[in-house]
C-alpha cells in the first residue's frame, strides 16, 4: 500500500468508535520492521473523526 491509499478497516477498532468497514486514507508509512501505515478516517464533511497507526494486516485496499 501507498500513501494516500484509501483503505477499509478489517476489523472494529473500539478504542476509537470504527467499525469494520470503515474507509480511511493513509497519510502516513512506517517502513521500521514491521509496517503500519498512519491512517485519517474523516466523517462525511471532511472533518477527521480519528487518526491511528494500524498494522498491514489491518486493513485492505478500498475497492468502492
Amino acid at each position: 500500500m501507498n500513501l494516500y491509499d484509501v483503505v477499509e478497516l478489517k476489523e472494529v477498532v473500539p478504542s476509537e468508535q470504527l467499525s469494520a468497514g470503515a474507509v480511511g486514507t493513509i497519510v502516513h508509512i512506517f517502513r521500521s520492521p514491521p509496517t503500519a501505515y498512519e491512517v485519517e478516517f474523516s466523517d462525511a464533511d471532511g472533518r477527521t473523526i480519528a487518526l491511528i497507526t494500524l498494522a498491514a494486516d489491518q486493513i485492505h485496499q478500498h475497492q468502492g
